[in-house]
């Protein structure tokens, strides 16, 4: 059977409870959605999600790629700015460390065979992506990846209209910290929109 799983960042319990603050703040009276909350659909940084086949453990993958990239307890990312992506994606778009971009590429070695490609959907509308994005899409069945990899928090999805305007407004609707803090990584199942619905491993940055 196939599982449609993710590996992410998690923020700090500060920026995770800031990131909640984010979403609601900046939808206002159009919540974006999923809404995000401290037990449930949990603000995060996606490294790597996609549909694999029943054969990959979670927990001991996690423990693999944590040990594989020489990380630090807390990794600090800069925000970027509050941005659209099409179609209806408004994003927290955060900086691209060479740290990170390495943990993806040990990610993406170590998941690529686990994944089930038979489960990529091959009929999505790729025309809005750009050249990187449909290159990654067909490789691995994820849009961000290498060239690109777009560290993002997700701060939710709404009408087309709607997405655009509540990005145009943001700076009078929110205050976004100038930086985010992150502290563990998870493996976890995705939901609505690929949300970070439920975990099933987690463990420290840095070495345990």
């Amino acid at each position: 059977m196939t599982r449609w799983l993710g590996i992410a960042l998690l923020p700090d319990a500060a920026h995770l409870k800031a990131a909640i603050g984010l979403q609601r703040e900046l939808g206002g009276e159009h919540p974006l959605r999923p809404p995000l909350t401290p037990d449930g659909n949990l603000p995060h940084v996606t490294v790597f999600q996609g549909p694999f086949t029943d054969a990959l453990d979670p927990k001991t993958e996690l423990e693999k790629l944590g040990d594989s990239v020489p990380l630090p307890g807390a990794l600090r990312l800069a925000a970027r700015g509050i941005v659209y992506q099409p179609t209806g994606w408004v994003f927290l778009s955060l900086e691209r460390p060479g740290l990170l971009m390495s943990l993806q590429e040990a990610a993406l070695a170590a998941l690529d065979g686990r994944l089930d490609r038979e489960a990529f959907d091959r009929t999505k509308d790729t025309s809005r992506f750009s050249e990187p994005e449909r290159a990654s899409f067909a490789r691995y069945g994820y849009r961000y990846t290498g060239e690109a990899y777009a560290p993002h928090i997700t701060l939710g999805r709404a009408e087309e209209d709607v997405a655009r305007e509540l990005v145009r407004t943001a700076p009078e609707r929110a205050a976004v910290p100038a930086e985010w803090v992150f502290d563990r990584l998870s493996f976890y199942v995705m939901g609505e929109h690929g949300a970070h619905a439920e975990t099933l491993a987690e463990r420290p940055l840095g070495p345990e």
